[in-house]
């Protein structure tokens, strides 16, 4: 189930709320381009400045309205352990296919700490458990001996693997074996992380060239690694440009720019993007043909 290319969606905001409709048109559009699966509120979806209720109304309306097309995997992680285990219980009652949970953060657990905090959530709702694994932005890396010793609980099944390491990717798919999902979590990094045994993305990139994404990651699971590389390398200025300022910022300005959003809203600490990376991003889009 958990193979391909999956769209870490956005949240799309308008006049400070969330554009219900928009998220809808921005779902239709992925699966039309045949993107394998959706993650709603995951950090490119703004998950940190979402109430319970918005988060909790985002899953809901991807669910009904993806109605079985795709998987959707629910981002429920949390510096808390109680707060994920609540998200997670909802994610599973609207039937969500999985889950995405980052690593706390801010806190800094050990080793441990990760262990026991992952290890309560799956013992505490029964669904697929993708582990996220993301030290820029939690402060800590949850090592590939930690993530082995997960792969053995039963509903935990893969890991977004976003430290950017190849030698800590090649790590956890020779410890965690064929049935442990390795998927990237830096779109950039994503061809060289199916060639050594990975299964697939869960993609920024994909909220804009859906299409491409898919087909790179189904071209490398198929073993057609020439056309792979080729995509891969047609979608390195999309990787780059969309990381100029912090994710979600430019990504949104570029659904923007494309009409896919009537606004490209993000909720503060972020702002807008500024108008010297407007100009770059802009360049980039023309060139690669999205506007």
């Amino acid at each position: 189930m958990f193979r391909g290319a999956f769209v870490a969606i956005v949240t799309p905001f308008k006049d400070g709320k969330v554009d219900e409709d928009s998220l809808r048109s921005l779902i239709d559009f992925q699966i039309e381009q045949g993107t394998h699966g959706i993650v709603p509120c995951g950090t490119t979806g703004e998950s940190a400045t979402l109430s319970f209720e918005e988060h909790e109304r985002v899953v809901e309306i991807t669910v009904e309205h993806v109605n079985g097309r795709v998987p959707v995997i629910a981002g429920t992680g949390s510096n808390n352990t109680a707060e994920a285990i609540r998200l997670t219980k909802h994610a599973k009652n609207v039937g969500a296919d999985g889950v995405l949970m980052i690593c706390p953060y801010y806190n800094k657990p050990t080793q441990e700490g990760l262990y026991r905090h992952f290890e309560k959530v799956a013992a505490s709702v029964d669904i697929p458990i993708i582990l996220y694994n993301i030290p820029g932005r939690t402060a800590v890396n949850m090592e590939p001996a930690t993530i082995e010793k997960l792969s053995r609980i039963d509903n935990i099944v893969g890991v977004k693997e976003a430290s950017g390491s190849i030698k800590q990717i090649m790590e956890i798919v020779a410890k965690c074996g064929d049935d442990f999902a390795v998927l990237s979590g830096e779109d950039y990094i994503t061809y060289p992380l199916l060639s050594v045994g990975g299964k697939g993305v869960i993609s920024v990139v994909s909220n804009i060239a859906p299409k491409d994404m898919a087909d790179m990651c189904n071209f490398a699971l198929q073993g057609n690694w020439d056309e792979a590389r080729k995509l891969s390398y047609k979608l390195l200025p999309l990787c780059n440009i969309l990381f100029c300022e912090t994710n979600p910022v430019p990504v949104k300005a570029a659904l923007g720019m494309m009409g896919k959003i009537p606004s490209d809203e993000v909720r503060l600490p972020l702002v807008s993007l500024s108008d010297s990376n407007r100009t770059k991003l802009q360049t980039v889009l023309k060139d690669y043909g999205l506007i």
